[in-house]
């Protein structure tokens, strides 16, 4: 009876580490133009990004759920969330170099797993 007792005791619990754990990685971006005076909304840019992944990937990579979560025009900075395809969007951004037949180049200024906004955005 008592070693019942101890399983049943020794099982109740549980250590857990979930590695990893946020399916979403955070990329702040900047966009640098050629003509600062150019300036995008966050659909221009969103469209933007989606182009240089369709160019990249094709059609399954114009389809990578991401989003702009925050963005500025005045600077062209935008707080990315992007599920799981890190890869993916970095990459597409690194190899988009021309907008509206100017050069232009993506600039990652940070990378993380949590949310770098606050909560009440």
């Amino acid at each position: 009876m008592k070693e019942v007792e101890e399983k049943e005791e020794a099982s109740v619990y549980q250590r857990v580490v979930l590695k990893n754990a946020s399916p979403y990685h955070y990329l702040k971006v900047r966009l640098v133009l050629e003509d600062d005076s150019t300036r995008l909304s966050a659909v221009e840019l969103k469209y933007f990004i989606i182009t240089g992944l369709k160019s990249l990937y094709g059609e399954v990579g114009a389809a990578l759920n991401f989003d702009v979560l925050k963005y500025d025009e005045d600077t062209l900075t935008a707080f990315l969330r992007v599920y799981s395809s890190l890869v993916k969007l970095w990459s597409s951004l690194t190899l988009l170099g021309s907008y509206q037949n100017q050069a232009c180049a993506f600039r990652v200024l940070q990378v993380s797993r949590l949310n770098p906004l606050p909560k009440n955005m």
